[in-house]
């Protein structure tokens, strides 16, 4: 069994961050690890309001030598990276491992909040991170920032931003177009550095899709585990995703997560009997 490890924040609702990395890999039959960066809690009796708790740089490194103490990691997924201090530990833990396999999802800030990272953190994911990635998976906004163009509006947009973050080191790129591309598909485009594929799916008119964005990156990290590649990793994703989002949950008043079982029909498993 293929081996994964997610880095990311611990999305207290279980609906993104690692717990939807975990739970993502299961669904594509490999074994999960996880080393936790931050937590991110929400308050109900504030409308929601997220809080995110960085852990200590120190406590990150431990956790990679436990999830690295075995045999090899097929792929390796980054998500909320927290600060800087936790890019630059991470590239330096993995200098000599070397991975095949590294999908860089760049969560610049928290959905729910207004929280960006600091230009500093976004500075080192640019210039340390990005050259590691096999792939790296920015939706819209992320992509804006990380180009450098800012609002993304079109295809046409998506494209000149894929293209700008493959020439900061990524060998392959995937801009999500999502709901705010505001079409009436899921439009994505996605960029080797020599030709955009732009890919399309039905787009589901609803608010229960909490976590999409990291259950993406986390299904094309556990599908290259598994020797798809990259483009085709990245189709099995989106339509892995798209059950995700048409089969999503409420979890509360406040949001509604995309279900990671969708695809699988994980619900009708492990039947119950009296």
């Amino acid at each position: 069994m293929k081996k994964v490890l997610t880095i990311a924040g611990s999305d207290s609702t279980g609906g993104a961050g690692l717990e939807a990395d975990l739970k993502t890999f299961e669904e594509y039959g490999v074994f999960g690890f996880a080393s936790i960066t931050s937590i991110v809690t929400m308050d109900p009796t504030t409308g929601w309001s997220h809080e995110v708790t960085e852990l200590p740089t120190e406590l990150l490194v431990k956790q990679l030598v436990s999830a690295f103490a075995g045999q090899p990691m097929a792929a390796l997924k980054t998500g909320m990276m927290g600060n800087e201090a936790n890019i630059l530990a991470v590239v330096d833990f993995l200098a000599d491992k070397k991975l095949e396999n590294i999908i860089v999802d760049p969560v610049i800030a928290c959905k729910g909040t207004a929280q960006i990272l600091q230009p500093k953190v976004v500075a080192a994911l640019k210039k340390y991170l990005l050259p590691l990635a096999t792939i790296t998976t920015p939706n819209l906004v992320e992509a804006g920032i990380l180009s450098e163009l800012g609002d993304l509006t079109s295809v046409a947009d998506m494209q000149k931003a894929a293209r700008a973050i493959y020439n900061q080191g990524a060998k392959n790129v995937i801009v999500k177009g999502g709901n705010r591309l505001q079409m009436n598909k899921a439009i994505d485009v996605f960029y080797d550095g020599t030709e955009f594929i732009t890919l399309e799916n039905e787009l589901y008119p609803t608010d229960f899709n909490h976590g999409a964005g990291c259950t993406f990156a986390a299904a094309v990290t556990a599908g290259v585990a598994k020797g798809a590649p990259v483009k085709r990793a990245v189709v099995m994703a989106k339509q892995f995703v798209a059950a995700a989002i048409k089969e999503g949950i409420e979890v509360n008043p406040y949001v509604g997560h995309v279900w990671h079982g969708a695809y699988n029909q994980a619900e009708k498993r492990m039947a119950v009997t009296q």
